[in-house]
């Protein structure tokens, strides 16, 4: 789907205070407690879309600080306008690309990632640009603290398919799996859905969900 540029995107996001801006992403590592003021947990999630799932989180969790990645600016001024409607003192925004999670934050700084309807990225030759592949999830058991978990939403069922087969090669074990999430009571207990899960699950399209954790003795 082609995403919709919108003037000026990147100007108002370069002024908001929401956001930290590129030039001071590599002083985040070890310093994310610093920058909230407080020793509470941190969260983040990876391609955050228009932000919904995060401010809720956010609002819902006031002793978690949490941290929203996006990568294109046009996406991300839609959760930085939520923001200004309603503004929460432990959600901060970066606009950056994936690949370069482990420049921003540190060793083990990470307490839980969350991944929601991630770009399946369909061709084979794109595969490693897929968030839930092993390059990836690479990346994230860098930043993770020991115990930390990653979760893991989409209604796309290949996607899902290679998402777990990916798992057991990078030394992750999976703790909770679920194909049709809006079923599942256990699951569903906590959960708050983005813009594409209530569109998705409005359609009838079922909602699969992972819960893993690093395995450090692998």
């Amino acid at each position: 789907m082609r995403l919709r540029n919108i003037a000026g995107s990147r100007e108002a996001i370069a002024e908001s205070p929401y956001v930290i801006q590129e030039e001071r992403q590599t002083q985040c590592p070890g310093r994310w407690k610093e920058i909230f003021g407080n020793p509470h947990p941190i969260h983040i999630e990876v391609g955050m879309g228009k932000g919904k799932f995060i401010h809720t989180m956010a609002k819902e969790h006031p002793d978690i600080n949490y941290v929203g990645i996006e990568k294109y600016s046009s996406v991300l001024l839609r959760a930085v306008r939520k923001m200004e409607q309603e503004e929460l003192p432990n959600l901060k925004f970066l606009r950056m690309d994936a690949e370069r999670i482990a420049e921003v934050f540190g060793p083990g700084e990470v307490g839980r990632i969350y991944l929601n309807f991630s770009d399946p990225w369909p061709k084979d030759r794109h595969a490693g640009r897929r968030l839930p592949s092993g390059i990836f999830l690479a990346r994230f058991a860098l930043i993770l603290e020991k115990g930390g978990k990653l979760e893991f939403k989409t209604d796309n069922q290949a996607l899902f398919d290679f998402a777990l087969e990916e798992l057991e090669p990078a030394g992750w074990v999976l703790e909770a799996c679920t194909r049709n999430l809006h079923g599942d009571a256990d699951m569903m207990r906590g959960n708050v859905m983005t813009e594409y899960e209530e569109k998705f699950s409005a359609m009838g399209n079922p909602i699969c969900k992972y819960v893993i954790r690093f395995d450090s003795r692998t």
